[in-house]
């Protein structure tokens, strides 16, 4: 565990104290790593260089299009196909007579999945696209468990 001090200003720190009640943090630590982990999901660990434990990423890529658009529709169901490999689940909830939200589940390496993302979010008629993305790590160890003999597999998990 790193351990590292930093400055607030008082109304800064208020606002801080008042998100850690809000939010119901058990520490001010807690806090921070969540802030931390929040702002790097934001900068979609784009041009991030991690350690060798990086092999892939998961992402929730969530967006809302007009559900008239049939062309549009269509476009990202092709898109969606031509990615199947990385396309783990797609769930879609009608919000009004039109209009969709529709949320990907994307998995593999970061610079492919934020490229399926972009080109989701990107596509002409898409609105509020937002991708979560989330380091994962590789741990190729072999281990048992308790259904089943020890064989060598391995287990994708998130990056703390």
């Amino acid at each position: 565990m790193n351990r590292f001090t930093i400055s607030l200003d008082e109304q800064l720190a208020r606002q801080f104290e008042m998100l850690i009640a809000q939010k119901r943090y058990s520490s001010r630590s807690e806090a921070v790593r969540d802030l931390i982990r929040y702002g790097l999901g934001r900068a979609g660990l784009r041009g991030m260089q991690f350690d060798a434990v990086v092999s892939s990423c998961i992402a929730n890529v969530s967006y809302v299009y007009d559900t008239r658009e049939l062309a549009l529709a269509a476009r990202l169901l092709a898109l969606r196909h031509a990615h199947h490999g990385m396309a783990v689940a797609c769930h879609q909830t009608p919000l009004d007579h039109g209009s969709c939200m529709e949320c990907v589940v994307l998995r593999g390496p970061v610079a492919a999945v934020h490229d399926v993302a972009d080109q989701l979010m990107s596509l002409r008629g898409v609105r509020h696209g937002h991708a979560n993305v989330v380091a994962l790590t590789d741990d190729a160890t072999p281990h048992a468990h308790a259904h089943a003999p020890a064989h060598p597999h391995s287990h994708l998990t998130p990056l703390n």
